[in-house]
């Protein structure tokens, strides 16, 4: 029996096992966390940290001779480097060690593009030991705000953050370089357009297209994804410019067995590429919402790459690009045509403790109860809690990944790793797909422990220093509309009210319209339905604070709404 060794336990891991063993492979799993997500579903887990490229290829050595090891595997992780390397040293199928050096530390990255004159921001390396010289430099004197600042070598944007003037420079570089396993950073401009995610599969001469999605980033100066929508709706020619970009990207990193990932803009100058990873993405898209669009197990095909097979499958789905303009072409390139529309979109949280969540069926079950991907067997698995769906909903909705559980301890994001959770939805009508979505996670509520420090900074609009108007209020009031309720407010400031009746029988002039009670929050509610959810939920006979509860309503939503009539007065 042949066997694989895949990098990762984590969530993103699952489709790589499952498919591993579809293959009839041996699976052999490692993980700096023995406790992770999948490490019950591999046939062997070994603890190893992923980054100790010289342990795993001791690891590898014996399972080669012992195991009949045939190949070395990753995805949604940034690991690649370390894929790489084992499988060189082993002389199996994969990327170089060099080119995927190159695709994982964004200084040699932007090195290769420039000297290869592909598209991308013009940039600085920043270490921990010359943070003042970089700031005397001349391309800090020079620049022009917005800048971005980036660890070299971290994924899920830890670290990553937009910097609008000089004096939020010295602080945010310190976060970036804290972030970097290397102790480094990359200062560079900011890219100004739409934000697209692209994966592709590269073998023989040849690259696939096997995703093209929009990616939706929110809440600066940090660059957070609340979700993607595939496939993207394009015009044609903007579409063959990305692609085109990307692939001269791949080229120049020198990429030719196996994943990359890009994320791209299309700025006023056109395609630019902020970076491009050796390994398929992580957020969904490769393991779930590209299968569901498309009917492809993308993993198994990567797999296969990996095993020095042909992917079947992959090359009888595919179709060759032909493009309008560009001749001069790296690879001969095929995209592989979706059949539907796929949607992931993320629900986030104000800071504080869980008390409870509402709108699940159980609030503290593990998240591998909520994993399903693509199989020839199952091809619409759904989610665990969902319930009284009708057929039509169940079809559209294929996975809810809730992150926590009461007891934990949440934040308002920073980075793609800080979410609270994930729905995907799947639909052959966009805008079905993405109201479902919308539906499941307005249906979401997570309630919050009482008299926390952390949320009652939050709602009374403490903000860091280097934060400007971050994190934004959940409900942004027209400037004239919060002046006067404002003004309301203080008119009412010693007044109390009880939770015994509906909160609409209380709600200020001000926010009394049509228009204002259509605001919607960052989880899609808008403020007359909190009102009602509050309604729904509301703790009742609570001595309530009018001031306060239509200021911590407006600044965290149905959190701060249920936070004040619980809180201490």
């Amino acid at each position: 029996m042949q066997s694989i060794l895949i990098l990762g336990a984590g969530l993103m891991q699952k489709p790589a096992i499952e498919s591993a063993k579809a293959l009839g492979l041996k699976t052999f799993v490692i993980d700096a966390n023995e406790k992770a997500l999948c490490v019950p579903f591999a046939d062997v887990f070994k603890k190893i940290d992923l980054k100790e490229k010289e342990e795993i290829l001791k690891y590898a050595k014996e399972l080669k001779k012992t195991q009949n090891l045939v190949s070395v595997f990753t995805c949604g992780t940034d690991f690649s480097t370390s894929v790489s390397y084992v499988a060189q040293k082993l002389n199996l199928p994969s990327h170089t060690f060099a080119s995927s050096q190159k695709a994982k530390d964004k200084v040699l990255m932007r090195q290769c593009f420039s000297k290869n004159k592909v598209p991308s921001p013009k940039f600085i390396k920043i270490t921990s030991d010359k943070i003042e010289q970089s700031l005397q430099s001349t391309f800090v004197k020079q620049a022009n705000f917005p800048l971005v600042v980036k660890p070299v070598d971290n994924m899920g944007a830890r670290g990553c953050r937009m910097v609008q003037s000089k004096s939020e420079l010295l602080s945010s570089i310190k976060v970036a370089i804290k972030n970097s396993i290397s102790k480094t950073c990359i200062l560079e401009e900011y890219m100004e357009g739409d934000e697209f995610s692209i994966d592709a599969l590269v073998y023989n001469g040849t690259m696939t297209i096997t995703g093209f999605a929009k990616r939706h980033i929110f809440f600066e100066p940090y660059f957070i994804e609340m979700g993607h929508t595939l496939p993207c709706q394009i015009e044609n020619e903007k579409y063959q410019e990305l692609i085109y970009t990307f692939a001269k990207g791949v080229k120049a990193l020198g990429l030719t067995t196996g994943a990359a990932k890009a994320d791209i803009k299309f700025t006023k100058s056109g395609a630019m590429i902020g970076e491009i990873a050796a390994r398929l993405s992580g957020g969904y898209m490769s393991g779930w919402t590209f299968p569901y669009a498309t009917e492809l197990n993308l993993v198994k095909s990567a797999i296969e790459i990996s095993l020095n097979k042909t992917p079947l499958e992959l090359e009888s789905m595919r179709k060759k690009i032909n493009f309008l303009t560009h001749k001069d072409l790296p690879f001969t390139m095929y995209e592989i045509p979706n059949k539907e529309f796929s949607v992931e979109r993320a629900w986030i949280s104000i800071p504080g403790v869980v008390k409870n969540i509402h709108g699940l069926k159980t609030v503290d079950t593990n998240p591998n109860d909520f994993c399903s991907t693509l199989s020839s067997t199952n091809k619409s698995l759904v989610n665990k809690n969902l319930k009284n769906q009708n057929s039509t909903k169940t079809k559209i909705v294929k996975n809810i990944f809730p992150r926590n559980k009461i007891g934990d301890k949440v934040v308002f994001p920073r980075n793609n790793v800080e979410k609270c959770g994930n729905v995907i939805c799947s639909s052959s009508e966009q805008k079905k797909a993405i109201l479902q979505c919308e539906k499941i996670i307005k249906n979401i509520t997570i309630e919050l422990e009482p008299n926390c420090k952390q949320t009652t900074d939050f709602l009374e609009g403490k903000l860091k220093q280097t934060e400007k108007n971050f994190p934004p209020n959940a409900f942004c009031l027209p400037q004239e509309v919060f002046k006067n309720l404002q003004i309301e407010l203080g008119a009412k400031k010693d007044k109390t009210f009880l939770t015994t009746n509906s909160v609409f029988e209380f709600i200020p002039q001000s926010l009394n319209s049509k228009k204002v009670l259509a605001l919607k929050d960052w989880n899609y509610l808008s403020l007359n339905e909190t009102l009602k959810k509050f309604d729904l939920l509301k703790p009742i006979g609570k001595k309530i604070s009018y001031e306060k509860f239509w200021l911590y309503l407006i600044r965290g939503g149905i959190q701060g709404a249920l936070y004040a009539a619980e809180q201490t007065q």
